[in-house]
């Protein structure tokens, strides 16, 4: 791989580096390479963050641990081909350009607050803190500058639209990694109730002195999920959901929002594997996502009315997600879920589904991106 981003690399730099002014056309075999380049760097930047969350439900935190310099190889290669789009103008647009620049921006200023952070309050392992968040702000700022420059400037071929699907489970990825605390810390209370706790002593025993217990099963429960039960439920409807419907409705194939959601599944168990077998904690695979791509196909390929779309797909994706995490808790495991929310979170994506419609309709996104992609 290395000495592919390598040759990538030295091809874009040695015949293209030219100062110019975005929009600058590429042609559709160097256009796939830049794009090939993105895809790379951010199947760095996803393989690092899985790692990490493993890694800091089994060790005190490192800046400089492995998952951690993995991210960061990634995040190198983003940052070099947001300089070439920005001197080059090459494969964006300006406003595409913006959305990249003000995402890495927004990603590398929050680097130093999370590390001031955890020098002030130590492991801060929750996935939902502040710090946290802006490092997944920035990367979805990021994002939608990359998937905006792939649907309107791709070339036209059998790649498009499955670079189109592997962009948006990129996206996915990072809007459904936040509650990875919760799919790690259920099974380590579990391990912890077993007798066969994964984190090593000396992080249970951190944990605990941070706020002044002995290590008991109540200083493990304050580690391992300190997030309220409503919230899982509430991001599987309306963050994951809202993600699924985009998706859906910018590659307009059917199915389309299940394809990444099973793709994304189909990842996270990769790495289940590959953790368990490397002797690092493990997850609760959230198969009930299934329950909500399901219903969000399924409401785009009813019949009905426009603006009663949105209210059938929220009603199909709070039911779909809630019985797939009843079935989930059945057979395997899931985090623990205040099952009411499930409506609370149909009520967000119905709203904001809506409100994507309504904008569309008023043509509220004509800069943003025109309805008929650019070739």
């Amino acid at each position: 791989m290395a000495a592919t981003i390598t040759g990538r690399a030295r091809d874009l730099y040695n015949t293209w580096w030219t100062r110019g002014e975005a929009p600058r056309p590429l042609p559709p075999a160097m256009l796939r390479n830049v794009y090939a380049l993105w895809l790379i760097a951010l199947t760095l930047k996803v393989l690092g963050s899985s790692w990490d969350v493993s890694w800091h439900f089994k060790w005190l935190r490192d800046d400089l641990a492995p998952p951690h310099l993995l991210n960061t190889a990634g995040t190198v290669l983003v940052v070099a081909l947001v300089l070439f789009h920005s001197y080059t103008g090459y494969g964006v647009d300006r406003f595409t350009l913006r959305f990249m620049q003000a995402g890495v921006t927004i990603f590398l200023l929050a680097v130093p607050l999370d590390v001031i952070n955890h020098r002030i309050n130590g492991l801060d392992i929750t996935a939902w803190s502040i710090t946290h968040a802006l490092l997944y702000l920035g990367t979805a700022v990021m994002l939608t500058g990359v998937v905006r420059g792939w649907w309107r400037y791709g070339p036209a071929g059998r790649l498009r639209t499955p670079v189109l699907g592997l962009l948006w489970l990129f996206v996915l990825e990072n809007v459904w990694f936040p509650a990875g605390q919760q799919e790690y810390g259920v099974l380590a209370v579990a391990a912890w109730d077993r007798g066969e706790p994964q984190a090593e002593p000396i992080l249970l025993q951190f944990a605990a002195d941070q706020i002044g217990r002995p290590v008991d099963r109540a200083s493990v429960l304050h580690f391992a999920l300190p997030v309220a039960d409503w919230v899982y439920p509430m991001w599987l409807v309306a963050a994951a959901g809202s993600v699924l419907v985009l998706a859906r409705w910018m590659i307009g194939r059917p199915w389309a929002a299940t394809a990444i959601a099973a793709g994304y599944l189909a990842y996270r168990c990769a790495m289940w594997l590959v953790l368990a077998g490397a002797g690092f904690p493990m997850s609760a695979v959230p198969f009930l996502l299934l329950g909500v791509a399901v219903a969000v196909d399924l409401a785009f390929a009813a019949r009905v009315p426009d603006l009663a779309r949105p209210v059938l797909g929220a009603v199909l994706a709070g039911l779909g997600g809630a019985g797939a995490a009843w079935l989930q808790a059945e057979w395997l495991v899931t985090p623990p879920i205040d099952y009411p929310t499930f409506l609370t979170g149909a009520i967000v994506l119905g709203l904001l589904w809506t409100a994507v419609l309504l904008a569309v309709r008023a043509r509220a996104f004509t800069r943003w991106a025109a309805l008929t992609p650019v070739r």
